[in-house]
C-alpha cells in the first residue's frame, strides 16, 4: 500500500503538488495519467526519495521493495541473461553465500532457495528476456554489444524479474515495438505485485491496471476501474460540476438582484446587507475543465495521382550487403490504410526509407513521379538543433511567407505563442513531435509515412492524431508500437517477417495472439542453465501436491468473487440504489473492481486446472 498526504511540492519556479492526497491499494496496477508536464515524472522521484517533499508525506509498508525503468542498464561485460539474474538480490546473495557458509547454514540456505524457486529462475528470465524482443542467441552476449534502446529493456527485465513490492514505470512502450508492448500489457496484468505506470498507451491504460490516479492542478485523484472507466467517471463529475455551478450562480443572481433592488433603501439595509454577507459566502463552484487539444493539420493533396502510387515486383533492398528484405511484391493505393507489423529490426524502417526515397532498391519499382511523401521518423526529433526555435524551423520551411502568416501556422500546429521563439532544448518531446508531424505534412503528401508518431504524445493528442489520419485523403503507412492508433487508423495490415513482407490475414487481436502465443514457445522449449552458480536441482515444475494446494486455494477465492459480484449486483437492482448520484458512482465502481478481482481469479483457477495432472496421486 502506498500512502501520499498532503503533499506539497515546489520547484523550478512553480507548484507541483499542492495538498496532494491519495491511497493505493496493496497489489494495485495503478495508471498515472495527466497532461504533458503536469509532474508525473516528478511524482516518481519524490516516491523514490530523490527530491524531498515541502510539505505532508509519502509512506509504504517497512522493507518494501521499490524498483524504477528510468534509464539504460549500464554496457558491462556480463552477459545479457546474467544481468536480469543478479536483480534478484535475495538469490544472487544466497548463491554466492554458498561458497563461504559454514556447514551449519548450508541447509537454511538451500532450504530458502528452493523456496523462491532459485533453480526456475533462468527459465523465468529467459522467458521475460525472449517477450521482450531477445533472442535465444542474445542470453549469452555481454551487455556491452546492445544499444541503449536495447538497454532500456534490459532495465524493465530485471524490474519484472526482480518482482518488488513496488514497480515503477515511466512510459514502458516507447522503448518497445508493437510485439514488446502486447506481451507487456499481458505480463503487467498478471504482474503479483503493486506498479504505478506512467502511460499514454491508452490499450495498456484499459487492460492491464486497476485503477487510474490522475494529477491535475496539483491534486491526485484515485478511480477504481481503468481508464475508459475514468473518463466516464470524470465526464459524470464535471457534469455534475458544471450542474452545481449553474445552481450556485443562479442563487448568487438572486441575491444579487435583491441588494440591487433594495440596497439603497434604508428599510431594506439590513436584509441587503445580510444578502451581501451571503453572496461571499458562495463557494467558487467554477469546474477545472482540461484545455482544448490542438488538431493536427494533414491536408488532403488537392488533385489525386492514378492508381497505383506505387508498385513493388520482385524488389529488394538492404544497405550494402546481403538485403534485409527481398521478393517484395506490393501495391500502394491512394486510398491505402496500412499497418506495418513486425518485430524490431526485422526491416520495417528500411520499407519506409524505400518507399521515402531514401534508400534505393533492386528489382520492379514502379513510383509515380508526381508522387509528394510525407515522412515522419523518431531520428528527426533526436537530429533537431537544441538551439533552433519553431520560428527558425518554419522560416526555413516557408521562406516566401511573411512573419505573421508564419505565426500563424505555427498557432493552427497548436505552438502557443509563448513557445513560438523558445528553443528546441526546452520543448518537451510532445511539443517537438507536433510541431514535425504538422511540418511534414504541411505540402499535402499524396503519401503520409509515419514510423513511431506517438512517442511523445498524451492520449488527447494521439486521438487527435487519430482523426486527422482518418480525415486525411491520402494513402497512409504506419508504424507503430499503440495498439488503439493501428486499430482505428490501418484497413489493412501487412506483416515484416523472414526477410519479406506479405498481408497479414487478421486483425489486431490475432495478431495479439500470435505474438503472445510465439512469445510462449520461444521461452519454453529451450530452457538455458544459470550461468551463474546453479541452484539445487529440483523437479522442473510445481509439484503435483502443490498445485492441489494451491488450486483448492483458488477455487476458494473463486467462489468468494462469485459471491462478493452476485451481492453487489443485488444491491445495484434495489429500488433506490439510484436515488443518490454518489452512491450509485460508488456501488458502480465496487461492482466493477469485483467483477475485475472475479476475472483474475477465473484465469488463475484455470492456469492451474490445466496443470494439474488428474492422473497422478
Amino acid at each position: 500500500m502506498l500512502r501520499i498526504e498532503n503533499l506539497i511540492f515546489d520547484a523550478w519556479g512553480r507548484r507541483f503538488f499542492d495538498g496532494a492526497s491519495a491511497l493505493i491499494p496493496t497489489n494495485a496496477k495503478v495508471g498515472l495519467v495527466g497532461r504533458n508536464g503536469i509532474g508525473k515524472s516528478t511524482l516518481f522521484r519524490l516516491i523514490k526519495g530523490e527530491l524531498a517533499a515541502g510539505g505532508g508525506e509519502i509512506t509504504m509498508p517497512r522493507g518494501a521493495r521499490i524498483a524504477s525503468v528510468d534509464q539504460e542498464h549500464p554496457a558491462t561485460a556480463v552477459p545479457l541473461l546474467d544481468t536480469v539474474l543478479e536483480a534478484h538480490q535475495e538469490r544472487a546473495d544466497l548463491l554466492r553465500s554458498l561458497d563461504t557458509a559454514p556447514p551449519e547454514r548450508l541447509a537454511d540456505i538451500y532450504s530458502r532457495l528452493e523456496e523462491i524457486e532459485a533453480d526456475r529462475a533462468p527459465a523465468r528470465a529467459a522467458e521475460i528476456l525472449h517477450g521482450l524482443g531477445f533472442s535465444q542467441g542474445d542470453l549469452a552476449r555481454p551487455m556491452a554489444e546492445f544499444s541503449g534502446g536495447w538497454r532500456m529493456r534490459v532495465a524493465m527485465a530485471a524490474a519484472l524479474f526482480a518482482e518488488p513490492e513496488f514497480l515503477l514505470l515511466d512510459e514502458p512502450t516507447n522503448y518497445l515495438d508493437l510485439e514488446g508492448a502486447l506481451w507487456l500489457e499481458a505480463r503487467l496484468k498478471a504482474y503479483p505485485r503493486a506498479a504505478l505506470i506512467i502511460s499514454h498507451d491508452r490499450d495498456l491504460l484499459d487492460q492491464a491496471v486497476d485503477g487510474i490516479l490522475h494529477l491535475s492542478e496539483g491534486k491526485l485523484d484515485y478511480y477504481p476501474g481503468n481508464y475508459s472507466r475514468f473518463e466516464r467517471v470524470k465526464a459524470e463529475r464535471l457534469r455534475l460540476d458544471l450542474a452545481t455551478r449553474d445552481k450556485i450562480e443562479a442563487r448568487r443572481a438572486h441575491l444579487q438582484s435583491f441588494v440591487d433592488r433594495f440596497g439603497a433603501k434604508a428599510s431594506k439595509a439590513r436584509q441587503a446587507q445580510s444578502r451581501v454577507k451571503m453572496i461571499a459566502r458562495l463557494a467558487d463552484a467554477a469546474p477545472a475543465i482540461e484545455p482544448d487539444v490542438a488538431p493536427f493539420l494533414l491536408p488532403s493533396p488537392e488533385r489525386p495521382l492514378a492508381p497505383p502510387l506505387a508498385r513493388l515486383e520482385g524488389v529488394s533492398v538492404g544497405y550494402g550487403g546481403a538485403p534485409i528484405l527481398k521478393a517484395l511484391d506490393l501495391r500502394i493505393d491512394l486510398d491505402d490504410r496500412i499497418g506495418l507489423l513486425g518485430v524490431n529490426g526485422s526491416g520495417k524502417s528500411t520499407f519506409a526509407k524505400l518507399l521515402a526515397g531514401d534508400l534505393p532498391g533492386d528489382g520492379a519499382m514502379r513510383i509515380d513521379p508526381r508522387l509528394r511523401v510525407g515522412w515522419f521518423h523518431q531520428h528527426q526529433i533526436e537530429a533537431m538543433d537544441p538551439d533552433d526555435t519553431p520560428l527558425d524551423i518554419i522560416r526555413r520551411a516557408l521562406p516566401e511567407a511573411t512573419e505573421s502568416q508564419r505565426r500563424s501556422r505555427l498557432a493552427q500546429f497548436g505552438m502557443k505563442a509563448d513557445k513560438v521563439a523558445t528553443k528546441v532544448a526546452s520543448l518537451s518531446g510532445g511539443e517537438r513531435a507536433r510541431l514535425l508531424l504538422n511540418l511534414v505534412a504541411m505540402k499535402a503528401p499524396h503519401l503520409l509515412i509515419l514510423d513511431e508518431p506517438t512517442n511523445h504524445l498524451d492520449i488527447d493528442s494521439r486521438a487527435a492524431l487519430r482523426d486527422a489520419l482518418n480525415d486525411y485523403g491520402g494513402a497512409v503507412l504506419l508504424i507503430t508500437h499503440d495498439r488503439g492508433l493501428m486499430e482505428m487508423a490501418a484497413d489493412r495490415l501487412w506483416l515484416v517477417d523472414e526477410g519479406t513482407i506479405r498481408p497479414f490475414e487478421g486483425d489486431m487481436d490475432d495478431y495479439a495472439r500470435h505474438v503472445l502465443a510465439r512469445a510462449r514457445q520461444a521461452g519454453s522449449p529451450r530452457r538455458p542453465a544459470a550461468t551463474s552458480k546453479s541452484a539445487p536441482a529440483r523437479s522442473a515444475g510445481p509439484s503435483q501436491a502443490w498445485l492441489a494446494r494451491n488450486l483448492k486455494s483458488a477455487e476458494a477465492r473463486l467462489a468468494a468473487g462469485a459471491a462478493e459480484v452476485r451481492r453487489l449486483e443485488t444491491r445495484m437492482a434495489e429500488p433506490g440504489a439510484f436515488s443518490e448520484r454518489q452512491n450509485a458512482l460508488r456501488l458502480e465502481a465496487d461492482l466493477e473492481a469485483a467483477r475485475m478481482r472475479l476475472a483474475e481469479a477465473e484465469a488463475e483457477w484455470m492456469a492451474l486446472a490445466e496443470q494439474l495432472d488428474p492422473a497422478a496421486p
